[in-house]
């Protein structure tokens, strides 16, 4: 089941369908079991603009916009650990997102902030979603990265390498736009600006701010 209720925690797990996701809506808090790769600008452009394939499946698994610092484990030729994970500006993103959410099958996109059309069409048309992980927390989410499986694309220099990581119980994640396209970020834009234009008329009409002479 790609689906847990595990402590009161609502975990997705990897690999993730369209279905699973059917039920999760925006403001949702989740948490990942599983597979989830860094991905940011770069590997995003040579996807979608250069074609080139990326060298890690990730259909039905998660991607973080993030760029770590991880350190080699002593001992070992070739294997690392996550020392911090924070999330990247998703935004930088917006423009990639619906062609590489189309090519790769991806299920979960997980960043920082808010995104746009692109974003919302690719989670309605192919059944993703888009979380955000709190910022600020990027130790603790080193803490919730088991291991790093695989790594590729290390020419990129560290922040823009795919690290595929196992993680668990990764979060918190707030659902910011689910597989309906509605964009948490943009409706609270709606609300947020009618609940200041009435406070702002309260102010003028009632004169409750005035300047010291």
């Amino acid at each position: 089941m790609a689906v847990e209720i595990r402590d009161g925690k609502k975990v997705l797990i990897t690999p993730i369908s369209r279905e699973d996701l059917a039920d999760i809506k925006i403001c949702d808090i989740v948490y990942l079991d599983g597979d989830l790769m860094t991905c940011r600008d770069v590997a995003h452009r040579r996807l979608v603009e250069h074609g080139r394939a990326l060298p890690y499946d990730i259909r039905d698994k998660a991607i973080f916009h993030a760029g770590p610092i991880v350190r080699p484990i002593e001992g070992t030729e070739d294997e690392y650990e996550m020392v911090s994970v924070g999330p990247t500006t998703s935004m930088r993103m917006e423009k990639f997102e619906y062609d590489f959410t189309k090519l790769t099958g991806v299920r979960v996109i997980v960043g920082k902030g808010g995104m746009k059309e692109n974003t919302e069409r690719a989670c309605k048309e192919f059944g993703a979603i888009h979380c955000v992980f709190p910022a600020g927390c990027a130790v603790v989410a080193a803490t919730e990265v088991e291991r790093i499986a695989e790594h590729h694309w290390d020419e990129l220099g560290m922040p823009e390498t795919l690290w595929c990581c196992k993680v668990k119980e990764f979060g918190p994640l707030i659902v910011s736009i689910d597989t309906q396209g509605r964009n948490m970020f943009e409706e609270n834009k709606i609300i947020f600006n009618e609940k200041k234009d009435k406070v702002l008329a309260d102010i003028v009409n009632n004169k409750k701010v005035s300047f010291i002479k």
